[in-house]
């Protein structure tokens, strides 16, 4: 039998390449994930092509949402956070992750207050001893105009119909909402309605859609189609105006532990209006992207 040919005299190669890009990192809270660019210091320009490319989950890095945290634009503010869904659409909110750009953003300054500026305005943020991250969602709106609705309606019972749901409460929690109460939301199959309901002609500017069941007068089980980017394990916004239409009907009260795919979420409608979000964040891993 012949010997087997042994590469004495090869020279050994390296398959390491250096790095040029741009440094990301990806968090997520409760599943629901964002990969995270800070740009506060090197511009960081993106298309919705670009987003597309880098929030697949086949062929990118994958992620329901892509943050960009920018220099503050308003006096007061401690960064500007810019939001792309998956689909490459900015938005002007997301609860979950501000509360993931808050604590990564806290980390690096040493502090545990921080303000964060968005599209839909100054977001107080605060991290507690145990970790958790909690954010004040603003107030909520619930004018027909506010959410935005293309026709005039009450939005505690709004006329809207899909399959098993129907009558709806819409809410604005700086990105627009539409939440059906049901009996068992493991019985819907929210990626059939979700998509079809998102893009309703009755929603100018699409919504996410949730599905909410009331397990007491304090816990609520919420599963959500996101606008822009599917079923997600947790929506932030979601949460908040969860328990901001349960509250409205009189289903719970003004403080809720909502239960989502990924864990649990704390939620609290304050009187003056606002909406208090409470929970973990944590990080996966850090990373860079291709390119200038």
């Amino acid at each position: 039998m012949a010997a087997a040919i042994q590469p004495k005299d090869r020279e050994p190669r390296s398959v390491t390449a250096p790095q040029a890009g741009v440094p990301f990192i990806k968090m997520h809270g409760l599943g629901n994930d964002f990969v995270v660019v800070d740009a506060r210091e090197r511009p960081f320009v993106l298309d919705p092509v670009r987003a597309r490319a880098i929030a697949d989950r086949r062929t990118g890095i994958g992620c329901d949402q892509l943050i960009v945290i920018e220099p503050p634009q308003s006096q007061g503010a401690d960064i500007f956070m810019r939001i792309l869904n998956a689909d490459g659409g900015e938005v002007a909110a997301c609860g979950n992750g501000t509360r993931c750009v808050a604590n990564f953003v806290m980390g690096g300054i040493g502090r545990d207050r921080l303000v964060i500026e968005t599209a839909a305005g100054l977001l107080d943020c605060e991290r507690s001893d145990d970790g958790r991250v909690a954010v004040d969602m603003g107030p909520a709106r619930h004018d027909w105009r506010d959410i935005p609705l293309a026709t005039a309606q009450d939005t505690l019972h709004v006329d809207l119909a899909l399959g098993p749901l129907s009558d709806p409460v819409a809410v604005n929690m700086g990105n627009p909402h539409a939440v059906f109460f049901v009996a068992d939301v493991a019985a819907i199959d929210l990626a059939k309605y979700g998509p079809v309901l998102e893009t309703h002609s009755l929603f100018p500017e699409r919504a996410n859609i949730g599905v909410a069941q009331v397990l007491a007068s304090d816990r609520l089980r919420l599963r959500v189609w996101e606008r822009g980017a599917g079923i997600t394990s947790a929506c932030g916004s979601g949460a908040c105006a969860a328990l901001v239409a349960a509250a409205r009907r009189g289903l719970t009260g003004r403080r809720t532990t909502v239960i989502v795919d990924g864990g649990e979420l704390e939620i609290e409608w304050l009187k003056d209006d606002h909406v208090l979000m409470t929970g973990p964040v944590a990080i996966s891993f850090a990373g860079v992207i291709p390119g200038s």
